[in-house]
């Protein structure tokens, strides 16, 4: 077994092979936290034949443990591995905020659901992409925040004064689990992880993502 690769810490970003490392998400300077691992090939390859038969996908409430219920979608080990790691990641995500329950979405996206640079008004949200490229991110210091949204005037993220010049934007690795920390966690507000979609250019991308409940 490799030796789990040390946390690596950017301006606002926490990158680490180890479940662990996630809590670093609760340092006040750390915006997003990503476990690496490597991807499951009974997943991937499930997704690979029946992506496009995941329809509008699903949204469930999952208690603790709770397995989500993937019924709909055709049998075979990958769906149940699948079941498996989406139920594991809704239970790290409850244990990592005290939540009850964790709200689940599972899509299958064909164009980018959010593709101009933002923040997310909320506290903490969980992100597994399985299938396609992951969600991109800036770091914290190459972003001038008054050209996010309205500041733009209409223009693309690239030009609009957003990013200067020669500017790098960052993917979360397919299989990786991220925290992305938005505008309402306490005492964060004018920050957050300033990310987007990725374009799909082989769709369909299936992304999971995580909310806590409340």
């Amino acid at each position: 077994m490799n030796a789990p690769l040390p946390l690596d810490t950017t301006t606002c970003a926490g990158i680490t092979s180890d479940a662990l490392g996630l809590t670093c998400i609760f340092e006040p300077e750390i915006q997003l936290a990503q476990w690496r691992r490597a991807p499951d090939a009974e997943i991937a390859g499930w997704l690979e034949t029946h992506a496009d038969r995941l329809g509008p996908g699903l949204r469930q409430t999952l208690s603790p443990g709770q397995r989500p219920d993937l019924g709909q979608f055709p049998a075979g080990a990958g769906r149940d591995a699948l079941a498996e790691d989406l139920a594991l990641l809704a239970e790290m995500l409850g244990e990592l905020l005290d939540a009850p329950t964790i709200g689940l979405r599972l899509e299958q996206i064909r164009r980018p659901m959010c593709p101009r640079l933002h923040v997310d008004r909320v506290g903490i949200r969980m992100l597994c992409t399985y299938r396609g490229p992951g969600t991109e991110w800036v770091e914290e210091h190459l972003v001038d925040r008054r050209f996010l949204g309205a500041g733009a005037g209409g223009r693309p993220d690239e030009t609009s004064g957003l990013l200067p010049p020669g500017h790098r934007i960052e993917t979360v690795p397919p299989f990786a689990v991220a925290l992305l920390k938005g505008s309402l966690w306490q005492g964060n507000a004018g920050r957050g992880i300033v990310h987007r979609s990725p374009a799909v250019p082989n769709p369909p991308r299936v992304l999971a993502t995580f909310d806590a409940g409340w």
